[in-house]
């Protein structure tokens, strides 16, 4: 892939990070991420340097940053996701201007690689969980604090927790503090995911082998431990939003 043609700039700005990657209609290619904090237009012109395309196609759950960016590419045109944008699946929600953009950058890249239903984790800053009904269409979630986030909390609000790098815990009984909270991390994250699965499985009707896709941070980790999650794919928010670019047209 030419990084200085390519059909899509992809933007993915979520909460604690955001990723860049060019593409092409049928193809991922180099990726790089800034923190979302740091974005400013001196840090966008550092991280898109060298690149050249044809459309961005921008995926954002924080506006301000989402507005500075959209902004800062004019004038080349910039595709937002959002409820209205052709994404390949349907919508059946109450509030659709609710939903995250990268749900449903997310909704659209498992839909068409997996097909329907299928449902997806996202282990981002908060774990959300985007379900795709048999019949094709976005159908709502789920949405639970972060893996992160959680162990954070125990270190700020507690004098003698430390704050702890996230990896699988040596046994399930911990022989010391760090020890005991990555148990308590990691097996009960895991125990809260597989609930959820469960509940999100009776209401569709499909209490067994219900296809499940998992993306975000610590999607590899979570997963090494949970037979209910087939398959993780890292890029599945951004590949989503290459789809939803081809999908409206864009790129050419």
């Amino acid at each position: 892939m030419s990084i200085t043609d390519a059909d899509f700039l992809l933007i993915d700005n979520s909460n604690s990070f955001t990723k860049f990657a060019i593409a092409t209609r049928t193809e991922v290619g180099p990726s790089r991420r800034l923190s979302t904090a740091e974005i400013e237009r001196d840090a966008l012109t550092r991280v898109l340097r060298g690149w050249s395309w044809k459309t961005a196609v921008l995926s954002s759950v924080v506006p301000s940053k989402g507005d500075l960016i959209a902004d800062f590419l004019a004038p080349h045109p910039v595709l937002r996701v959002g409820p209205k944008t052709k994404l390949g699946v349907g919508i059946d929600y109450p509030q659709p201007k609710t939903i995250g953009a990268d749900r449903l950058a997310n909704a659209a890249g498992a839909f068409a690689t997996y097909g329907a239903p299928v449902v997806v984790v996202d282990f981002g800053t908060a774990v959300s969980f985007d379900i795709v009904s048999p019949a094709g269409n976005y159908v709502g979630g789920v949405i639970a604090p972060g893996l992160e986030a959680m162990t954070d909390y125990l270190h700020q609000r507690t004098a003698l927790l430390p704050k702890i790098s996230l990896l699988e815990p040596p046994s399930a009984i911990g022989k010391s503090t760090k020890h005991a909270m990555l148990a308590g991390a990691v097996y009960g994250y895991r125990g809260l995911v597989r609930q959820i699965l469960q509940e999100i499985g009776k209401e569709l009707g499909i209490p067994h082998n219900l296809p499940v896709v998992a993306t975000g941070g610590y999607a590899e980790l979570i997963a090494a431990g949970l037979p209910e999650i087939k398959t993780v794919q890292e890029n599945l928010t951004l590949d989503g939003l290459r789809i939803i670019g081809t999908l409206n047209g864009s790129g050419r």
